[in-house]
């Protein structure tokens, strides 16, 4: 299977930031979230796979396309929207749709107008009397209406109501059912990586802290509670990504379960008292806070 793309050694420098030694990779046709926290490197790597930035280091692919030796044949194939993107506020929709129609040959007028409908959007009206979620939609539109391989949104949902935010969730769910379209899509919204990701990646203070399809992630951690006295060597068993103590009580998190180990910790003189599956919120907090791959 060919990669949608692939960064092998990725590092960029800013003044106060640094994007240090990042390979990933996804797979055509899949999708993937990539969560942290606000200054992470999210919005960074995603500019560098658009080649609006140049990296410092390592190597960029995109659908089979060098970057940024092939920037400009690879972003006919690439659909970006980032919140900090601008409509001109004093055109309209239908301004934009009629610029955007003649750059993007791969344009579907059909796709367009059934999103104007699903977001209720009126096309005559100026972007700049639209709400916040109303340019967010008409800013999604631009992008999927021109039918992308590859889809690079950054915080799709940042800033949208409740109805707004399942709206657009609903339209990139009918677009991920597109085998031959991949998307990279970054937020601090673990709920909306769970729902439409096949693949998630944790960055964090400019590096890469674990990668997994999301399966993975939900099958291989859990968190154990357990009574007794802590034995010295816990925190550093290889499955064992967190250890938490409070009098008899002790919590343990682990990032690579098996079922033998209720038994291994009752060997160490602990008594298992219950087993429960960590939410996708939970393993990134505690993947940062280990500083290790999850």
């Amino acid at each position: 299977m060919s990669a949608a793309f692939a960064v092998s050694g990725l590092s960029t420098r800013y003044p106060n930031f640094a994007l240090q030694d990042v390979s990933l990779s996804l797979a055509e046709g899949e999708v993937m979230g990539l969560v942290g926290v606000n200054g992470a490197g999210k919005s960074t790597l995603l500019r560098l796979l658009t080649g609006l930035a140049a990296p410092d280091g390592g190597s960029i692919e995109v659908l089979g396309l060098r970057l940024p030796q092939d920037q400009v044949a690879a972003k006919r194939e690439i659909g970006f929207a980032s919140e900090d993107m601008r409509l001109y506020r004093s055109q309209s929709l239908d301004w934009h749709i009629a610029l955007v129609r003649q750059i993007y040959p791969e344009w579907d007028d059909a796709y367009a107008a059934n999103l104007i409908q699903r977001f209720d959007l009126r096309p005559q009206q100026v972007v700049g009397g639209y709400s916040h979620g109303q340019r967010v939609k008409a800013l999604l539109l631009l992008c999927l209406a021109r039918r992308p391989r590859l889809l690079l949104l950054d915080e799709p949902t940042t800033g949208l109501d409740p109805v707004a935010r399942a709206e657009v969730l609903e339209a990139l769910a009918d677009v991920l059912r597109d085998e031959r379209r991949s998307v990279l899509f970054s937020s601090h919204n673990t709920h909306d990586v769970e729902q439409l990701a096949d693949h998630i990646a944790f960055l964090h203070g400019g590096r890469l802290v674990a990668r997994a399809d999301k399966e993975s992630f939900l099958d291989n951690w859990r968190r154990v509670l357990c009574l007794g006295d802590l034995p010295p060597a816990l925190a550093q068993w290889s499955e064992v990504a967190q250890v938490r103590h409070s009098g008899s009580q002790i919590e343990v998190k682990v990032r690579a379960w098996r079922e033998d180990l209720p038994e291994r910790l009752a060997a160490q003189g602990l008594n298992v008292q219950r087993v429960d599956p960590m939410a996708l919120e939970d393993i990134f907090v505690t993947a940062v806070r280990a500083g290790g791959a999850a």
